[in-house]
């Protein structure tokens, strides 16, 4: 039996309640923790792995002018000895430089603490086990103010705040492949970050490079600091969730390259400058996006641009809100630039053909602006491209690349208008695939495909906030196209509402024009054939059909 007398060891002392811990301070009890740190864990310790580890018991200060980075390391690395556990961080700011999570550690920012980056350049340096890669795998930066690599059972939660004070960072000097992430992450299994606010990155605010089981709950980001702020930043993540997050910032809010895999992303909100939802170069399939509100979003919601060698399939979109867009939907694959135009293409996977395939749109409403300003809560100008304000829905495929077997059903939306008779009569845009606005205004105002086979599109109602003298449809080179229940502004100045350039296999079903125009379909060139107009009402058209530059009146069967 135990002397009840006797004192107990200096580790289970300082395992009990962070109070009782906190008192040793003015003891001089926490020197000798560190030679504690050294041995190897009591046994029949019941408590291993649910200790709770206050920064402030290892000397951290709090009050945002003392470097605690050391502190917090050190109650990191003993909550690791001790098989893992809680890593306290109290109220206070706590100044910090980059810090290492590990195994089964769980930090723990409480919600008057913060975690605050310091913003001396000579602070940072590359993570512990990250590399530095320049191809798609990768991507540029493995510096990180929070981060973790090849561990498991890693949570960061709050309600507390990690403050990367990226914009002073990034004015003192660190720049370019040493730009600092907010947390990063590289390969880890069982990631969870909940209910935390991430403010004011020096570069992406949530890199996620290589990792597997990731949970991303209740996230609060808000980074508006420099141009290449990222939100959600994944590089071949697999089993993904993110779910109540709010992400506002300057860059793509929810980024995917590389090999992203069985990922869902639901009920939240996004607000940037660039993409909400942006899928680059690799491999991206089994991926389910629904019930989010996209606000202010300027420079394409959702883009999907597909490199050579690269796939994306099996995709669903469903249940969103668009308010303050411009440009909703690129789907594109190809090259990004022509050749020899300066900017040069990303890295392609291989030189297969790139592929977009089994893609689906479902219940979207809202309304695309035809004119910008800055977003609402940024110092930042948002500018603008050519093409930017007045364009659409944009399946774009060029080059031997395919896109393939993509729907879109309920789609409600209201784009600004303002596109001129020179926007409707473009016929030579570059054979290149990338984002609307570097091909300049589409010569749709609501929907333009290219060379894509197996289009559908159901139950949907485009329509204008001023006058546009644009078709709202433009199938161009399409083949194997269902349109059912499509309702469509017109305008009696305009060319049609609708228009067939070498379109083959296309059926028109159950169209209705809300309102008057000149002609309702348009035929261009000798190598359209089997399109069909059935049924609905185009009474509004001054003409049902027209044909243009060698089409044959025998490609179309109008059926009442």
């Amino acid at each position: 039996m135990s002397n009840p007398n006797q004192s107990p060891s200096r580790r289970k002392w300082l395992g009990l309640t962070p109070t009782l811990a906190a008192a040793s301070v003015g003891t001089g009890l926490l020197a000798p923790r560190a030679m504690a740190d050294d041995q190897p864990p009591a046994a029949g310790d019941n408590s291993l792995g649910a200790k709770i580890y206050n920064v402030r018991d290892f000397g951290a200060k709090g009050d945002s002018t003392t470097l605690d980075t050391a502190a917090i390391q050190a109650a990191i690395d003993a909550c690791t000895k001790d098989q893992g556990g809680t890593v306290l961080v109290p109220a206070g700011s706590f100044l910090t430089g980059p810090i290492e999570l590990k195994s089964n550690v769980t930090l723990r920012i409480v919600a008057g603490g913060k975690l605050l980056g310091s913003t001396d350049p000579k602070q940072y340096h590359p993570a512990n086990g990250i590399p530095l890669q320049g191809d798609h795998t990768m991507g540029d930066g493995n510096t990180g103010l929070v981060y973790a690599a090849n561990a498991t059972n890693v949570t960061i939660e709050g309600p507390g705040t990690i403050d990367g004070q990226g914009r002073q960072l990034r004015a003192n000097g660190l720049g370019g492949k040493r730009r600092a992430h907010l947390t990063l992450f590289y390969r880890c299994t069982n990631l969870t970050v909940r209910d935390v606010y991430l403010f004011h990155s020096g570069y992406h605010t949530c890199r996620i490079c290589n990792c597997t089981y990731v949970q991303l709950n209740g996230v609060r980001i808000f980074s508006r600091t420099v141009s290449n702020n990222d939100g959600f930043h994944f590089i071949s993540a697999q089993h993904v969730a993110v779910s109540n997050c709010d992400v506002r910032c300057q860059d793509d809010a929810c980024a995917m390259f590389g090999s992203c895999q069985f990922i869902t992303i639901t009920n939240s909100l996004f607000s940037t400058r660039w993409s909400a939802f942006r899928f680059g170069t690799g491999i991206a399939n089994n991926i389910a996006v629904s019930n989010c509100l996209l606000y202010q979003v300027f420079g394409c919601p959702v883009k999907l641009r597909c490199d050579s060698g690269s796939r994306f399939e099996n995709m669903s979109f469903s249940n969103l809100v668009f308010d303050q867009v411009t440009g909703p939907i690129i789907v594109a694959a190809g090259p990004q630039h022509l050749a020899g135009a300066g900017r040069r293409n990303s890295t392609p996977v291989s030189n297969a053909p790139g592929v977009i395939r089994n893609i689906s749109f479902n219940n979207i409403s809202g309304n695309v602006i035809g004119q910008q300003d800055k977003l609402d809560d940024s110092t930042f100008a948002s500018g603008t491209n050519p093409g930017e304000l007045h364009s659409c829905i944009t399946l774009n495929c060029v080059k031997g690349n395919v896109i393939k077997n993509i729907s879109f059903n309920g789609i409600r939306l209201t784009f600004g208008g303002g596109g001129t008779a020179e926007m409707a009569a473009r016929r030579d845009l570059p054979s290149i695939a990338n984002e609307y606005f570097s091909l300049g205004p589409m010569p749709a105002y609501a929907f333009y495909a290219r060379n894509v086979r197996g289009l559908t599109l159901a139950g949907v109602r485009f329509e204008t906030a001023t006058p546009d003298l644009r078709p709202a449809l433009v199938l161009d080179h399409v083949t194997d196209a269902t349109v059912n229940s499509l309702n469509v502004q017109g305008n009696k100045d305009a060319m049609a509402a609708v228009c067939l350039v070498g379109a083959q296999d296309v059926l028109l079903s159950a169209t209705r024009l809300l309102t008057p125009a000149a002609v309702f379909l348009q035929v261009e060139g000798a190598d359209n054939g089997n399109i069909i107009v059935d049924g609905g009402d185009i009474s509004k058209a001054a003409a049902p059909l027209a044909f243009k530059n060698g089409a044959s009146e025998s490609s179309v069967k109008l059926w009442a």
